[in-house]
């Protein structure tokens, strides 16, 4: 799947037009490597996200094509949330 795709099904994201701003402005990495919005997620990438002050870093669990709330959640578990103070 898409990773603009996947962060939207996985509601990490609102829109999936925001992970496309965020892969070409080079602030989403799949596995430590620049993503292109549509590169390719798969179980077990490590995706890490950079938006301004704040940096998440999350592992793929599962991937689906639609997802309810609860399944949302636990499509990926955050492995490390940095915030930069000012």
């Amino acid at each position: 799947m898409r990773i603009d795709k996947y962060l939207k099904v996985a509601r990490i994201l609102k829109r999936r037009e925001i992970g496309k701003q965020l892969a070409l402005n080079e602030r989403l990495f799949i596995n430590e490597r620049l993503a292109k919005p549509s590169s390719e997620v798969k179980v077990g990438d490590l995706i890490r996200i950079v938006f301004g002050h704040r940096e998440i870093s999350l592992r793929v669990k599962e991937v689906r094509d639609s997802a309810s709330k609860e399944q949302a959640f636990g499509m990926y578990e955050v492995i490390e949330e940095k915030k930069e103070e000012l």
